[in-house]
């Protein structure tokens, strides 16, 4: 019978707590709607070898009429501590009272026959709930104190800043405003959210909150003001709990699926978010015998390259995350007791990390290249950047003393992806502006073929730290991060503009003066560490920033096997939009110039991802992929080109009447690069070739539109200026200054009347060291090419989608609730 005396105990001390809160809680709690709608009491374990059970703590009603809430929760649990037992506190709905006592009520009054019968205690079985009951030694109303988790005792005199986790899974989560304002306490004006808890912070004294269990503010624990900015302040076992959490929800992406390639310092398999989508055979090194990573970066570089900047996100979430790209890695950089790769072998160590995952799978991937150095000359090519251009065409390269030497012609179905990080500044300064616009992109970020990536940044928080106190974001919302590089340095009539684009890279706390914090948590992105493999880690600048671009490449690809380099490569800036600070700077920018100096600072912007694989019913795209030979003949004089037919109705363009249209070109291609350094700082010696793209004036026949083609070709190899067509002023940068590296994109913006006057796009060809050089291996080689046109208007109300769709034979859903795919795709051969 000592099972029942246990049990009537518990059912006494459980019945004194509830009449004793409902006397306090009137007593202490004057305005209705902050009374508590449950008790907090305390389970206090008997015995540190007979822990409580815990998973029964937690109930939640199963009613199919009544929406899912909660019966009773687990709180928090105190671990057994020198002569405290092990303590769970426990809230209990007032609703639910009555079926809570009945754990008891059942503990003395029924038997369950489960497991084995020599365990029973007697012969008929054990007493019901006897694994929970058993191990409870007492049971008691619930102190502030014992809602206290960090380690020591709270400050019990005096004014302090307090934090409090309060349970969501409860609601009346916002009752803490009301309890904040009826006490005349202060909190700080910012609040954190986790999976489960949403964290305050309030200053008051410890006997102003002790009303707090008897209040409807669903308070789970107290603890001592760590400031919490994000899931990385937290401890690291409460940081691995959410990190294991979300390593059981991941859905890695199959074998054959595109994979990001970091070129970086190796990368720390053995994280649980990064080991599914890394497998063994696809991490290896150019340097050592680990693709290991003791650094650091690459690891960080993969978490971001996979999630992007959702980690925090998915860290809270209880949602399935399927994965559509996978990761591989090659050890690039070496360790700091490692010899240091000569400057100039940077570039034959890079061509040897990209053959090596290439040799031991054959799946589509993008190459991610998040480490630089010093430019010799700003936006000049050098062994390194024409190593990566000559590795996008598909040309097989080698160091020969100071110049390359071409091993192969280029092979386009050995195209390559490769993103590189433009660079970050060596000093912070006040005006961020200036400096970035000062520091010149980082080798090899100015090759012509890749995708040269900066850095924006929407982190604009302050931390709640209190030494932080007055120290602000350096750059605003939408503005380029104070991390990042720019190409306004670069001879602009000759060299490419970069960056590309921009992605996240982070912000800067300053005090305003000299004090400068790079890598707050809170104005960085989440990643993962190689300190454990449950470890999170901030990472920010334009290698972040160049991990996150490298994640949509790779799921442009897996979302559109068929799409070349070139294509995926088009894709990113054509998708990309200015922010609304870069915007600003834009309109006001004087003229195209100074338009010009501004995209060498943000590049076309950031790239909207569901406009990169999506295309909305007012947005339509067109996608040509074509090849062509550019010069034939014996002296290479016959030019070749291409027209391209504009497929929008007229007809749907006229009805727009004076709405504004919107039209972007992109035109992506790849050069080869020169072999000998000694040309490349004369005219047309660093390409191959080089192409053009114009658009018919409305008032211009096809064949007046053909000769100003070809006399704007010859113009163009000559070095003067090319004609204008009449519509110059419809151009975002117009001809003169669009067409530098081998990514050329611009915007024309007019009425649809206007555009459906202009129904001819010419790709036509310009000359470089193919034609100069008069190549013999070279003659007949024909070049491909992507173009992207898209036809946008911000009336809403019209539909360009249906009608184009509907006059090239593609389908077309009735009602359009989600995007659609991108509109038109034509490939030539």
């Amino acid at each position: 019978m000592e099972h029942r005396s246990h049990g009537l105990a518990l059912r006494g001390e459980l019945e004194e707590v509830l009449d004793e809160t409902d006397e306090r809680r009137s007593a202490l709690v004057d305005i209705e709607e902050l009374r508590a709608l449950g008790t907090i009491i305390v389970l206090e374990g008997a015995d540190g070898a007979f822990p409580l059970q815990l998973d029964p703590l937690t109930r939640l009603n199963r009613s199919r009429k009544v929406a899912r809430r909660p019966q009773w929760l687990l709180l928090s649990v105190q671990p057994v501590d020198g002569d405290q037992p092990e303590r769970a506190m426990v809230w209990v709905s007032d609703e639910f009272r009555a079926r809570f006592l009945k754990i008891f009520e059942d503990y003395l009054t029924e038997v369950s026959t489960r497991g084995d019968e020599a365990t029973w205690d007697t012969p008929d079985g054990n007493p019901k709930h006897r694994a929970l009951v058993a191990n409870i030694a007492h049971i008691r109303r619930a102190l502030l104190r014992d809602l206290w988790t960090s380690e020591g005792e709270p400050p019990e005199a005096g004014v302090h800043w307090w934090e409090l986790w309060l349970d969501t899974g409860q609601a009346h989560a916002e009752t803490i405003d009301g309890f904040v304002s009826t006490y005349q306490l202060r909190s700080l004006p910012r609040t954190l959210t986790f999976r489960d808890r949403h964290v305050v912070w309030v200053e008051a004294t410890w006997d102003q909150l002790e009303v707090l269990p008897f209040t409807s503010v669903p308070i789970a624990e107290v603890r001592r003001p760590g400031f919490i900015d994000t899931i990385e302040d937290l401890p690291p076992d409460e940081q691995g709990e959410y990190v294991a959490d979300l390593a059981e929800r991941l859905v890695p992406a199959p074998d054959h699926a595109p994979a990001v390639c970091h070129l970086d310092t190796g990368v720390f398999r053995p994280h649980v978010l990064l080991e599914g989508s890394l497998a063994p055979t696809d991490q290896h090194t150019v340097v050592g015998e680990s693709g290991n990573d003791n650094h650091g970066h690459g690891t960080s570089m993969a978490g971001l390259a996979l999630f992007g900047d959702e980690l925090d996100d998915h860290l809270v979430s209880t949602a399935t995350i399927e994965l559509e790209h996978r990761l591989e890695s090659v050890k690039l950089v070496p360790d700091a007791n490692q010899e240091p790769h000569d400057p100039r072998d940077y570039g034959t160590a890079t061509i040897e990390a990209v053959a090596l995952p290439e040799i031991i799978h054959p799946r589509r991937r993008v190459f991610c290249l998040p480490v630089s150095t010093e430019p010799d000359r700003p936006g000049e090519p050098t062994l390194w950047s024409a190593s990566v251009d000559a590795l996008a065409a598909g040309t097989d390269v080698a160091r020969d003393g100071d110049d390359l030497a071409l091993l192969t012609a280029p092979d386009p179905e050995s195209a390559r992806v490769i993103l590189v990080a433009a660079g970050n500044v060596t000093s912070y300064q006040t005006d961020h502006h200036t400096e970035s616009d000062t520091t010149p992109v980082a080798d090899p970020a100015q090759a012509w073929n890749a995708i040269t990536v900066g850095a924006f940044t929407n982190l604009t928080d302050t931390s709640a730290d209190p030494s932080y106190h007055g120290w602000t974001a350096q750059a605003g919302e939408g503005e380029l991060s104070p991390h990042s590089r720019t190409s306004l340095l670069f001879n602009h009539r000759r060299w490419p503009i970069k960056p590309d684009i921009c992605m996240e890279g982070g912000n800067v706390l300053t005090d305003g003066s000299n004090g400068f914090e790079d890598k707050h948590p809170l104005l960085s992105l989440r990643s993962t560490g190689i300190v454990n493999d449950l470890a999170l880690t901030a990472a920010n600048a334009t290698s972040a920033a160049t991990a996150q671009a490298a994640r949509l490449a790779a799921r442009t690809i897996a979302r559109y096997p068929d799409y070349w380099p070139e294509t995926v490569r088009g894709l990113l800036t054509h998708s990309a939009e200015w922010t609304l600070a870069m915007q600003a700077e834009l309109d006001g920018a004087a003229g195209k110039t100074g338009r010009l100096q501004l995209l060498r600072r943000y590049g076309w912007g950031v790239p909207d991802e569901e406009a990169l694989l999506t295309s909305a019913s007012s947005a339509v795209t067109l996608i040509v992929q074509d090849r062509f030979v550019p010069f034939e003949g014996d002296e290479l004089r016959m030019r070749q080109f291409r027209l391209h037919e504009l497929p929008w109705p007229v007809e749907v363009l006229e009805g727009l009447g004076a709405a504004e249209v919107r039209m972007r070109i992109t035109l992506s291609y790849y050069v080869e690069p020169s072999a000998s350094r000694r040309g490349w700082r004369q005219r047309y010696s660093y390409a191959s070739h080089a192409l053009r793209f114009d658009l018919q004036a409305p008032l211009e026949t096809s064949a007046e539109f053909v000769n100003r083609v070809n006399r704007d070709a010859q113009s163009a190899e000559d070095g003067t200026t090319s004609s204008a067509a009449g519509a110059a002023q419809r151009w975002f940068i117009g001809a003169q200054q669009r067409h530098y590296g081998s990514l050329h994109q611009d915007e024309w913006h007019g009425t649809g009347a206007e555009l459906a006057a202009s129904s001819r796009i010419a790709v036509y060809p310009v000359g470089g060291w193919w034609k100069n050089n008069r190549r013999k291996d070279r003659t007949d080689l024909p070049i491909r090419y992507s173009l992207i046109v898209s036809l946008r208007t911000d009336e809403t109300a019209i539909d360009l989608y249906t009608p184009i769709a509907t006059e090239l034979g593609v389908p077309v859903t009735a009602t359009v609730e989600t995007p659609v795919p991108i509109a038109v795709e034509i490939e030539t051969e």
